[in-house]
């Protein structure tokens, strides 16, 4: 699986593995899990401290810790800020997060952290300075933000003096947002409103990595677009492009996103190891131009 360049300076494979629902699985399924991924390619490994309450943290702390060695072979990202019932990005609760993440993976250091949410409170240069302590203390190597707009990551970076190179998102087939408003512009339609700021050519500009999350989602977890019957056409779609390429119908939602130019790394949640191996082949798939607009017009986007 070739490497992703994230930000420029951090090598990853284009698919990475979401750890939310690890805090389900035993030790052992845990294990498996984590092996799968590497075995297939997969070597960036997304966590947050809310995921299963700290859980998914613990056990693949414990997976870590059974198995010396393999955290030198791993990019491990974790994300803090969302909090029961506000975000919190203040310098303290940030500290405080780091620390906890850093413990429950019993780890020395994260590759990435990223803040979660956008903070409507938050004060760039407390930011600016949780990220420089804990950067200069080797605790995290780079930082990002997640589900941010253009202009909150040029507040931001006018505060933090190191880069942010990484800027999670939600994006699939179904949920196409990132790329409506550039396909439509100068046209009167829903589809030419601009809700995010431009924020996917906002990154490319500034070298930001796009990691796509919820690449089988509809809405925003309103559901699965894959097997459902309110995109008929887009499974149809799906099912035709998977049977030219050899692969699964998720590999080819994964690969769909892969296309891009950009270079967007997708992070798919499956804590199955089987499916783990088909959607990893979507990395050896790449679709024509003519599949990538046919599987955007079957999910019911508009071409001008």
């Amino acid at each position: 699986m070739t490497k992703l360049a994230l930000g420029g300076v951090l090598q990853a494979s284009p698919i990475a593995l979401g750890c939310m629902r690890m805090a389900a699985l035993d030790e052992s399924s845990a294990d498996k899990v984590v092996h799968t991924a590497l075995e297939n390619g997969i070597d960036f490994f997304d966590h947050a401290d809310i995921y299963g309450g700290g859980r998914s943290e613990e056990l693949f702390g414990q997976v870590l810790k059974n198995n010396p060695g393999l955290r030198e072979k791993i990019v491990l990202q974790s994300k803090c800020g969302i909090c029961k019932g506000f975000y919190d990005a203040s310098k303290e609760h940030i500290l405080e997060a780091a620390d906890g993440i850093l413990k429950r993976l019993g780890v020395e250091y994260l590759d990435t952290l990223l803040l979660h949410r956008p903070d409507a409170l938050m004060e760039p240069e407390e930011v600016a300075e949780a990220f420089e302590t804990l950067h200069r203390t080797g605790k995290v190597r780079y930082f990002g933000v997640s589900n941010e707009n253009a202009g909150q990551i040029e507040l931001l970076q006018q505060a933090v003096p190191q880069k942010l190179i990484i800027n999670q998102l939600q994006f699939s087939m179904a949920h196409t947002g990132l790329v409506d408003e550039g396909i439509n512009v100068n046209v009167h339609s829903d589809h030419a409103v601009m809700r995010d700021g431009s924020v996917l050519n906002y990154c490319r500009l500034h070298g930001i990595s796009v990691q796509a999350w919820s690449p089988f989602q509809y809405g925003m977890f309103e559901g699965v677009f894959m097997g459902s019957d309110k995109y008929p056409k887009l499974n149809e779609e799906i099912r035709k492009t998977a049977e030219a390429h050899g692969v699964t119908d998720s590999a080819i939602a994964v690969a769909w996103i892969l296309r891009h130019p950009a270079k967007i790394q997708t992070i798919i949640g499956s804590m199955n190891p089987e499916r783990i191996a088909d959607i990893a082949k979507a990395a050896d798939v790449k679709l024509s131009r003519q599949e990538w607009y046919g599987l955007y017009l079957a999910a019911g986007n508009p071409l001008p």
